[in-house]
């Protein structure tokens, strides 16, 4: 599998480039806009970490404007391709248009090239298109995600990291981000363990997410009574799975047993 760089794509595989060239890629910020300034949804917290056999990626399910509540059932974690997802946190509608397009170059990649990228050729790539939209950054328009998936090459889970401006880390057995991700990665720093298995990644990933919620308003708690819990996937050598809601509602009622026996 071929890695992104900025001479690799020859022929011009690149979905998101052929958009760009035929004024479809990112909107221009200096066009102008009806209604007067308006506060566009934000996604708030999303995280991933690693454990025995690959990576679980998950994300709160609230969307804010300002203060007010815009979306209660918003999902902020999406798979990639079949062995990868992503993560959103920022303004909603600029993220779930980078993810689609993030998607669709991964797929229009392989069809044209007869084979799909390495795990850190797409990671690259995801860099690149973060970097493209810098001029609607700059206008306070951000979208930070959390890129990860199973490396096939290397036999195990891998987790990217980028700022607002396409910087791409990597190294990170866990990350969060978004408005509640401080507290989020406190959780996991408390709650890691190299050996995790799958069962006990998912219950640290929702206890994260629970936790990040008791601190910041913007980050959405389970909600039994609507039945809305955190939107979890599994990426492991079999491929990138979301775990089913009654697996996610269970592990947020084991971290609440839990809770209440220790007191």
């Amino acid at each position: 599998m071929r890695e992104a760089g900025p001479g690799s794509f020859g022929a011009n595989p690149s979905f998101f480039d052929l958009a760009r060239a035929q004024g479809m890629g990112a909107p221009d910020p200096k066009a102008p806009s009806e209604g007067g300034a308006v506060t566009p949804p934000h996604g708030t917290t999303v995280l991933a970490l690693r454990f025995a056999d690959g990576i679980v990626m998950a994300g709160d399910r609230r969307a804010v404007e300002g203060t007010a509540v815009a979306d209660r059932r918003m999902d902020k974690v999406f798979p990639a391709d079949d062995y990868s997802t992503v993560a959103i946190a920022g303004v909603a509608a600029q993220a779930i248009e980078l993810v689609r397009l993030f998607q669709t170059e991964l797929e229009h990649y392989e069809k044209v090239e007869g084979e799909g990228l390495s795990l850190d050729g797409k990671a690259n790539r995801l860099a690149q298109m973060i970097r493209s939209w810098m001029p609607l950054v700059m206008q306070g328009l951000i979208v930070v995600p959390i890129f990860a998936g199973y490396d096939l090459s290397r036999g195990e889970g891998r987790i990217y990291r980028y700022d607002v401006i396409g910087g791409r880390y990597e190294g990170i057995d866990f990350h969060a981000t978004g408005s509640g991700g401080r507290d989020a990665k406190g959780s996991l720093k408390k709650r890691y363990r190299d050996d995790l298995d799958r069962g006990e990644a998912v219950r640290v990933a929702v206890e994260a997410l629970l936790d990040a919620s008791e601190e910041d308003t913007a980050t959405g708690a389970p909600d039994p009574r609507r039945g809305i819990y955190p939107t979890v996937y599994v990426v492991t050598a079999d491929g990138a799975d979301r775990v089913v809601e009654d697996e996610v509602r269970q592990a947020y009622e084991d971290v609440l047993e839990r809770r209440t026996e220790t007191g």
